[in-house]
């Protein structure tokens, strides 16, 4: 929209108007300076380089199918007109400059501050754009319904994102871990009891966590970044949480007799344990008076206190202070969460190098897929089985750093290598399979299915398209026809054929995860 704005300004006073131009005070019969055809049509967005650090202003131009700036560039200085109305487009145009990336990245609700603050300022300028005297004139018209276009575009932008299903599902799962952060730990703090931790919070945690992961964000900038920063908010309060589990496990501290420093050392101790729940209620957003300054402030000073105590000629004591140290430094890497997820780089996991790398082998392993499928039953059959032993192998070593989409976007990596190792391997059993005339009927039975599996599994393995898909409802149909003739399967007391059927039940429900897997359009 902007770019369309920009367009219509220079269209109107970068050209001379056919002999009608409007006289402003420049030489008549001197034409106005023309961009080089490599700075593209709008050379107005050279006064803002600022686009140029937001890719996301890209992508909202796309999303409401208009053209982006381009990049930057050494270009003439822009004509000026000076119709008082057309001044004020120019001036309404800087300020969108100004105000396009901040909506663009913004991950909020709408009733929260910022929000508030950006819809008013675009509403502020719909309201000055729309009293503007155009005077009848046809180019001030059309100049300033464009302008009015950009700013109800970002509007449209703004107020979509903060009310997306996915960013409310985001709110949802942020709401349920408060509850569950303020009823273990925050509550019994401010009581003036010892919050007892235990397994249960720490796995009620882990399933937020991976629910956040799974929710949808359609690659829009401002939902990428929600669910970056609930998630590494969340994240650092796991790593809090169990940190004050292990810590109920150590030995008590020492004691007051054995050295002097002793007694501040074990005060610090309680401090630590104290600004432990009050970092978990800032991550969190439940504590309404400390902020993340303050309190890095009072840890900064801990650890100056901390320094400063003479423990020398006493190992043990050296060794507590150094575990309390360690203790509040753990505590200060979390602290630089006010501003967490606004660079790019980091809610944008296509930049990881570790995605990077999953994607590397998933191309790989797709790659062998469609070989291994292609001369699947002919003579010229391949058997990668050591390269995919190979690819796991790599998969295991990748570094997640603790990201449960990393760690998530890994699994999903090593199940495709596994479909394809379990593919293999059902085709080379059912190529040395030898019949007999003493097989049990069941067990033949069983390994009949097995044969119409390994056929389906193929089609699951190539199959690329959605849930909707009819080809998708009559893959599921037809795996859950071969549940319920294993099901039929009667082994008359056969062990054998009991462990077959139990293997074959297994193995067709693993077909299915991955069929559901291969269709339910996760992202990281």
């Amino acid at each position: 929209m902007c770019a369309n704005v920009f367009g219509v300004l220079k269209s109107l006073f970068g050209k001379p108007f056919d002999g009608k131009r409007m006289d402003h005070g420049g030489s008549q019969g001197q034409p106005a300076p023309q961009p080089h055809p490599s700075q593209g049509p709008f050379p107005q967005y050279s006064q803002y380089p600022q686009y140029a650090q937001y890719p996301q202003y890209h992508q909202y131009h796309q999303y409401y199918q208009y053209p982006p700036p381009p990049p930057p560039q050494q270009q003439q200085q822009p004509y000026q007109p000076q119709h008082p109305t057309m001044t004020r487009l120019y001036e309404v145009q800087r300020e969108v400059a100004s105000l396009g990336p901040q909506v663009c990245t913004y991950s909020g609700l709408q009733d929260e501050r910022e929000y508030k603050r950006l819809e008013r300022e675009l509403a502020r300028l719909q309201t000055d754009v729309d009293r503007l005297d155009t005077e009848g004139r046809g180019e001030l018209q059309a100049a300033r319904k464009r302008a009015a276009q950009e700013l109800e575009g970002l509007l449209r932008y703004l107020e979509e994102h903060a009310r997306h299903p996915s960013r409310l599902a985001i709110e949802e799962l942020s709401r349920e871990a408060r509850r569950l952060v303020d009823e273990g730990v925050v509550a019994p703090q401010r009581a003036g009891g010892a919050p007892e931790i235990g397994d249960e919070l720490v796995d009620a945690l882990q399933a937020v966590v991976l629910r956040l992961t799974q929710v949808k964000t359609e690659g829009r900038v401002p939902l990428r970044k929600a669910r970056y920063r609930a998630l590494t908010r969340l994240c650092a309060v796991q790593a809090v949480v169990e940190g004050r589990t292990r810590q109920q496990t150590l030995s008590l501290p020492l004691s007051g007799d054995t050295h002097a420093s002793v007694h501040r050392v074990n005060q610090a101790m309680v401090e630590v344990s104290v600004a432990r729940s009050q970092l978990v209620a800032l991550l969190m957003g439940l504590s309404g008076r400390d902020s993340c300054a303050h309190l890095s402030r009072v840890l900064t000073e801990l650890l100056v206190e901390l320094d400063a105590l003479d423990v020398s000629g006493n190992a043990a004591v050296r060794n507590y202070r150094k575990q309390v140290v360690e203790e509040v430094n753990g505590l200060l890497k979390h602290l630089d969460l006010e501003v967490e997820g606004d660079d790019t780089r980091r809610y944008d996991l296509a930049q990881n190098d570790s995605i990077r790398e999953i994607e590397a082998v998933r191309g790989h392993v797709s790659h062998l897929r469609g070989e291994v499928l292609r001369y699947a039953g002919s003579r010229d059959e391949i058997w990668p089985k050591a390269e995919l032993q190979s690819l796991l192998t790599h998969l295991d070593q990748v570094d997640t750093a603790k990201n449960p989409c990393i760690r998530e976007a890994r699994r999903r990596a090593v199940l495709e290598v596994q479909a394809l190792v379990t593919f293999l391997d059902l085709r080379e059993a059912l190529a040395r399979r030898q019949t007999g005339p003493g097989e049990p009927p069941a067990h033949r039975a069983v390994w009949l299915v097995l044969g119409s599996l390994s056929e389906l599994q193929a089609q699951v393995l190539g199959f690329g398209g959605r849930r909707a898909d009819k080809s998708y409802i009559l893959l599921e149909e037809l795996l859950t026809k071969q549940l319920l003739a294993l099901d039929a399967v009667d082994p008359q007391g056969d062990e054998s054929t009991k462990a077959a059927r139990k293997q074959a039940v297994k193995f067709a429900q693993n077909i299915l995860g991955y069929l559901d897997l291969k269709t339910d359009e996760w992202e990281y």
